[in-house]
């Protein structure tokens, strides 16, 4: 069986999350299917869309593992983002939780230094 995530992230406000997820993902949309949602590829079957559904902004929270931790969250800095916290793991994983501008959570997880 084949597994194939495509994460919704609800939003109030298109042009400002368009702007932000290009920011933190480094590159536009991979396709905008309709006036309200916007899709990325995180890789082979992996994907990650905003949607304007303003009853249900603010609640998402996905995180997703990068093999490239430090040198992707230096890239995200370089675009002008910062996480809003950073946490370590008793196992050494390492977690950076970006915010949207609703207040959506988008964390990058990475294994320890």
């Amino acid at each position: 069986m084949t597994v194939e995530p495509f994460a919704g992230v609800p939003v109030t406000d298109y042009d400002a999350a368009l702007a932000w997820y290009e920011k933190l993902l480094g590159a536009p949309p991979a396709f905008l299917p309709n006036g309200t949602e916007a899709v990325w590829g995180l890789g082979e079957g992996r994907w990650i869309y905003i949607e304007v559904r303003p009853g249900h902004a603010g609640h998402a929270m996905h995180t997703l593992f990068a093999d490239d931790f430090d040198a992707r969250l230096a890239r995200i800095a370089e675009r002008g983002l910062e996480p809003a916290r950073r946490e370590a793991y008793e196992n050494g994983v390492r977690k950076a939780v970006f915010r949207d501008p609703d207040g959506n959570e988008i964390g990058f997880g990475g294994d320890p230094l």
